[in-house]
């Protein structure tokens, strides 16, 4: 496997297709915009000039927004009927259950496999080839584009069959980093209010009872109030957060914290931090 298409060049595509490129593949990119394609032609790439171009790449990496826009590029736009049979589609996005679904019944019409592999893991992890890769899918299909995860990820966690399940296990992950989130901007607030230095009071807890990237990293971001450059932002983690209660509400189970975090990125967002990462929820909470 010599050819691969990298479709949306974001913050995350752009690493993943350096990386690939890095690694010798023969490299394939589409965005939507010009000047992030430019960025990786001028590193090796070729540019395809449409996403059905893009389509006849044996594999086919995309890393797009969200539900919209991978049914909007991929599913109502008739690029699968016009790919060559045996391509394989990674949806490498966080996009919903339902929208998984659809997807994999679409692509299996046309010939087109598909695979579910949203990853954990922010930009420097992108960069560093270390992303953490969360695939679901017929198994043949994954063994196929093992070698190409192996670049740019760390380790694949294989969750079944149904390509959902891979977008269920990231939907659920970050909402518990949003829990995690309200929970550190709860205890820094009222930390501050007895007059406890906020960052000793991270350190402590990062360095005791819950260590790991979660809390260190976001919980130094609430304690310094510093939301911008944004790794992930508030738009999106909203975004995530519907997710989460919707598939919550396909299998009736109730997630209550969901519900005022709900309240909370709805607030946010009004109070014009979209754009801050979704650290700044934090904000929410008084000081």
């Amino acid at each position: 496997m010599s050819d691969i298409a990298v479709i949306g060049l974001g913050a995350m595509g752009r690493p993943i297709a350096r990386n690939l490129l890095r690694a010798g593949y023969d490299v394939v990119v589409w965005n939507r915009s010009d000047r992030p394609a430019d960025e990786i032609v001028a590193a090796g790439a070729r540019r395809a000039a449409s996403v059905a171009e893009a389509m006849h790449s044996p594999v086919v990496f995309s890393v797009l927004a969200d539900d919209r826009a991978v049914a909007e590029t991929f599913i109502d736009s008739g690029v699968l009927a016009r790919a060559p049979g045996g391509t394989v589609h990674v949806n490498l996005a966080t996009v919903s259950a339902g929208l998984a679904r659809r997807a994999g019944a679409a692509h299996a019409e046309h010939g087109v496999g598909y695979v579910a592999a949203p990853v954990f893991g922010r930009v420097p992890v992108a960069e560093a080839g270390a992303l953490n890769i969360l695939a679901a899918g017929e198994q043949g299909l994954i063994d196929r584009v093992q070698p190409l995860f192996d670049v740019i990820g760390s380790r694949t966690w294989r969750l079944g069959d149904r390509p959902e399940q891979a977008n269920i296990v990231k939907i659920l992950g970050n909402y518990l980093i949003a829990c995690a989130i309200q929970s550190l901007g709860e205890a820094v607030s009222l930390a501050e209010g007895a007059g406890v230095e906020s960052g000793q009071f991270v350190e402590l807890l990062t360095s005791t009872l819950f260590p790991g990237t979660v809390y260190a990293g976001y919980g130094s971001m609430i304690a310094d109030r510093r939301y911008q450059p944004p790794g992930f932002t508030t738009v999106l983690g909203r975004k995530d957060l519907h997710l989460a209660l919707d598939a919550a509400n396909d299998h009736d189970i109730p997630l209550p914290i969901g519900e005022l975090l709900r309240t909370v990125f709805d607030q946010a967002v009004a109070d014009g931090r979209g754009a801050d990462d979704w650290a700044v929820i934090a904000e929410q909470q008084p000081r």
